[in-house]
């Protein structure tokens, strides 16, 4: 009878061990799966990037139609020394008025900040203006540290101030 219990005992142990591999070759089947679900996500993210840098593209070969306008009606501003300026449709909101060139230190959509700096620019000498732009959205407010009849004297202005003013530009009042 001993020898019936061990062989019993002996079979169920190994009718256990080999059922441990089934659980094995789950296991690997759920990884196997979880890795293919990342390579799908993966490709997903491609495809969509694909997407992307194909909209990018088509709104890039966009071509705003041309407008035809006379050689009369084009203004020609002198900049042989490859200095920019601007050209902008501007109101005088308070100076005595504008000349051909100005240096504009400061760009504002609040009027108290503009008038601000104006007083600043009157205390330290220059008879300094400010201006507003209505033809954008918020009205911008132009504060005007000189204004010149000649490009060539706004220049050497803007050279002096831009020490103390890093976004000094010149503007050509419409």
């Amino acid at each position: 009878m001993k020898k019936y219990a061990v062989i019993c005992a002996s079979m169920c142990a190994a009718i256990a061990l080999t059922g441990c591999k089934s659980g094995e070759t789950a296991y690997r089947q759920a990884y196997e799966r979880a890795q293919q679900q990342e390579e799908i996500q993966q490709q997903q993210q491609q495809e969509q990037a694909q997407v992307v840098v194909q909209e990018q593209e088509s709104e890039a070969a966009v071509v705003t139609p041309m407008e035809e306008r006379s050689a009369g009606n084009t203004q020609v501003v002198d900049n042989g020394d490859n200095v920019a300026v601007r050209q902008e449709q501007v109101s005088v909101v308070n100076g005595n008025g504008l000349k051909n060139f100005s240096v504009v230190v400061g760009s504002f959509s609040m009027k108290a900040n503009a008038e601000s700096l104006q007083e600043t620019l009157k205390s330290s000498g220059y008879d300094a203006q400010m201006v507003v732009n209505n033809a954008v959205s918020p009205a911008t407010y132009r504060v005007i540290a000189t204004t010149f009849d000649n490009k060539a004297d706004a220049v050497a202005s803007r050279n002096q101030l831009i020490g103390k003013y890093p976004g000094a530009w010149l503007l050509y009042a419409k």
